[in-house]
C-alpha cells in the first residue's frame, strides 16, 4: 500500500561509500569489501552501544537505527544538556580502556608517527594539505602557520587505544542524559585517545569541560586544541574534492581562523 511507502534519505553520499535511511534501517553500500568486514569486527569488539547488524550482502550493510538523538552537529550550537556530554566522555573512555583490536585506525594518516630516526612527526601528508589551503586561498599562509605551530602539541609519543576514529558529534547519539548508540565505525582501531576526544568536541569547545569530567584522568588539553587544528588542516580539501561546498562555509575553516587569532 501507497500508505506504508517510505522515503529514501541521502545521509552520506560520495565515491568512497553511500549511506541510506529508509525508515528505522540504514544501508550502508561500499565496494570496499575488507573495510564492511572491518567495520562489523569493530563494532563487535566495542563495549559501548553500537547500530545492531541486519544482515549483509556485498556490497550492502544494513544496520538498526540507534535510538535518541546526536549529540549536534558542526555547525550549530547543541541541545544536548551538559549531562548529556558528560556521559559522553564517559562511554569514549569505557571504549579507550578496551582491549585493542588487531589493526590501526584508517584515521592514524591524520595522528603523528614515529619517524626511523625515533622522532615523531606530522603525518606523511600534512605538508601538501597546507599548501593545497594556502594556494586555493581557503585561508592566509599566516593562518596556516599559526595552526601549525598549535598543532605541534601533538608531536609527542603516545600509546595506542581502542579509537572510534571518527568520532563526530553526529555519530554518537543520547537519549536524554544518557549515550545510547556510537555509529560508523569504519574509522576503528588503534589510535592517539586525545584524536577521539579532538574530534568529538571539535567547533563545540564550550562542552570540553564536560566531556572532560565524564573522561576522568589522562587529558592533555594542549594535545586536544593540536588535534583542532591538525584535523582541519587536513580535512578542507577532502571535503571540498567529495563535494561537501565551498570551504568558507566549513566548521573546520571557522576553527582554523579562531585557533589562529588566539594562538
Amino acid at each position: 500500500m501507497i500508505d506504508d511507502m517510505r522515503e529514501i534519505e541521502v545521509v552520506v553520499a560520495h565515491s568512497e561509500r553511500v549511506t541510506l535511511r529508509i525508515g528505522d534501517v540504514f544501508l550502508k553500500i561500499d565496494t570496499d569489501q575488507a573495510r564492511i568486514d572491518r567495520e562489523v569486527e569493530v563494532m563487535a569488539r566495542a563495549p559501548i552501544p553500537t547500530p545492531e547488524v541486519l544482515w549483509r550482502k556485498p556490497p550492502v550493510l544494513a544496520l538498526a537505527a540507534v535510538p535518541g538523538t546526536a549529540l549536534g552537529v558542526l555547525q550549530e550550537p547543541s541541545r544536548a544538556s551538559s549531562a548529556a556530554w558528560v556521559a559522553a566522555g564517559a562511554a569514549v573512555r569505557t571504549l579507550h580502556d578496551a582491549p585493542l583490536p588487531p589493526w590501526p585506525s584508517s584515521q592514524c594518516q591524520q595522528q603523528p608517527v614515529l619517524s626511523s630516526g625515533g622522532t615523531v612527526d606530522f603525518p606523511p601528508l600534512f605538508d601538501a594539505e597546507c599548501e593545497w589551503l594556502v594556494a586555493n586561498d581557503v585561508v592566509s599562509a599566516d593562518v596556516v602557520r599559526r595552526n601549525r605551530q598549535v598543532a605541534e602539541a601533538a608531536l609527542r609519543p603516545w600509546a595506542p587505544v581502542f579509537i572510534h576514529g571518527d568520532l563526530q558529534i553526529v555519530h554518537l547519539f543520547v537519549d536524554g542524559d544518557e549515550v545510547s548508540g556510537v555509529v560508523d565505525w569504519s574509522e576503528g582501531g588503534q589510535g592517539d585517545a586525545m584524536y577521539d576526544l579532538a574530534t568529538l568536541t571539535l567547533a563545540h569547545e564550550e562542552h570540553l569541560n564536560d566531556v572532560v569530567a565524564g573522561y576522568g584522568g589522562d587529558i592533555e588539553i594542549d594535545v586536544i586544541r593540536a588535534y583542532w587544528s591538525l584535523r582541519s588542516l587536513m580535512e578542507i580539501r577532502w571535503l571540498v574534492e567529495h563535494g561537501y561546498g565551498a570551504p568558507a562555509t566549513f566548521p573546520e575553516v571557522a576553527v582554523l581562523n579562531s585557533l589562529s587569532a588566539s594562538s
